[in-house]
């Protein structure tokens, strides 16, 4: 595939995550993310001839790695400094987008994971993901329970993301900054 199929089937999947993380999988609609990309229609079918949900897959896979390359690049010295970090910008980015974008996984993992095997499949392998690199890290630390710690950690960062944006506040995230400097 050339330079130009690239960018335009980045764009199809940019626009993917945009909607499915703004308003989830069911505003997400085939002519939404083809106006919201710009792409012709028949870009959509050849890059994503497995329709709508191959394009939603990529595009929750496209965004965990997203959230795993930053979560590999925050400041600190330890664990609970990098989490603070990270809730400090998933917060920054929740708030520029008027409260609607949290996770690029959680909506879908909601919606679908009863419904489609290989969404659900997506969704569990980045939050797999994203455990094993916290675990890692807290194994660096010399945390004793890392896989546990990796867990609960997760939890509380998306719970704090799904408050944040019922409450269209900071609020919750803050909290579980302070919950997670606890733990650790």
């Amino acid at each position: 595939m050339g330079q130009k199929g690239e960018q335009t089937r980045a764009r199809l999947l940019d626009a993917a995550r945009d909607l499915i993380e703004s308003g989830g999988y069911f505003n997400a609609g085939l002519n939404q993310v083809i106006a919201a990309s710009g792409a012709p229609k028949g870009s959509l079918y050849f890059h994503f001839p497995g329709g709508k949900d191959q394009l939603v897959e990529e595009s929750v896979r496209r965004g965990g790695r997203e959230i795993t390359r930053l979560m590999a690049d925050l400041p600190g010295d330890g664990t609970a400094e990098r989490m603070t970090a990270l809730l400090g910008i998933l917060g920054d980015r929740l708030e520029a987008s008027g409260w609607r974008k949290g996770c690029p996984v959680a909506t879908v993992a909601l919606e679908m994971a009863a419904t489609s095997s290989e969404l659900r499949a997506a969704c569990s392998e980045v939050y797999a993901g994203w455990e094993d690199a916290l675990a890692g890290r807290l194994a660096a630390d010399g945390h004793p329970a890392p896989a546990e710690t990796a867990t609960a950690i997760l939890a509380l960062v998306e719970g704090a993301l799904v408050l944040a944006r019922a409450h269209q506040s900071r609020t919750p995230l803050d909290r579980a900054a302070k919950a997670v400097s606890a733990l650790l």
